[in-house]
């Protein structure tokens, strides 16, 4: 079980949810390069390790989620694991990091802002090409705008929650 920080708009994916997105993901996670932003909990990229990816790049801009997210790495002795206290968009706009395949993109409800770090990481050539974004975001939000080429494999809703598996272009020339 993980600790869970004391975070405002915190709210750590369902498990039910985490087990349909990685029955969508295996045996394609294996080896990857994964990033999560707005990291929370680590919970999605804790469980991208524990099914073999080969590196995580947490996210996270609030310095206590981020404390309690470090220490549950140590807890669980999760090799392959990188901590960023950062703003996700800050994160996305000048980090210089590349070629991830998998991205877990689960921002606060009240985050209207998915549409745009999809376009951010697309423009900033962070992904491999063919990457995976998971999106979730609130049922009642309007379904994100995807960047050209973009296309959604997946996507179901669960309680108050829509989730969506989509893949990229890959890198823009």
């Amino acid at each position: 079980m993980l600790d869970i920080a004391d975070a405002e708009g915190l709210r750590p994916t369902s498990e039910r949810i985490r087990e349909t997105l990685f029955n969508w993901l295996t045996p394609g996670i294996a080896g990857k390069r994964c990033l999560d932003l707005f990291a929370g909990t680590g919970a999605l990229g804790l469980e991208a390790l524990s099914r073999g990816a080969g590196e995580v790049v947490f996210v996270e801009r609030s310095p206590n989620a981020a404390t309690t997210l470090r220490r549950n790495i140590e807890t669980l002795g999760a090799s392959g694991a990188t901590v960023h206290e950062a703003d996700a968009n800050d994160f996305l706009a000048g980090n210089g990091e590349r070629d991830f395949d998998v991205v877990f993109l689960d921002p606060p409800f009240a985050d209207e802002s998915t549409g745009e770090l999809c376009r951010l990481l697309d423009e900033q050539g962070m992904l491999a090409p063919g990457a995976r974004v998971y999106l979730e975001q609130a049922r009642s939000s309007p379904e994100v705008e995807l960047p050209t080429g973009w296309k959604r494999l997946k996507d179901k809703t669960a309680g108050n929650v829509r989730y969506s598996l989509v893949e990229t272009a890959g890198i823009q020339e």
